[in-house]
């Protein structure tokens, strides 16, 4: 999430906005110190605009 959020160009802000989340809990998931339910992985896709399991695949 981290990378695809900085390839974007997009803020913590931007895409907590855009997922309708709250920035603390992107932030603290991105630091992995909050794990992160399905439902809001699944928002955070939408907001990138890829398939939800793009997200959780290991590179």
């Amino acid at each position: 999430m981290r990378l695809l959020r900085a390839e974007r160009g997009w803020s913590q802000e931007f895409l907590a906005a855009e997922a309708g989340l709250h920035r603390t809990y992107l932030s603290a998931v991105e630091r992995s110190e909050q794990n992160i339910s399905l439902d809001n992985i699944w928002r955070i896709a939408l907001a990138f605009g890829v398939p939800a399991s793009s997200l959780i695949e290991s590179n």
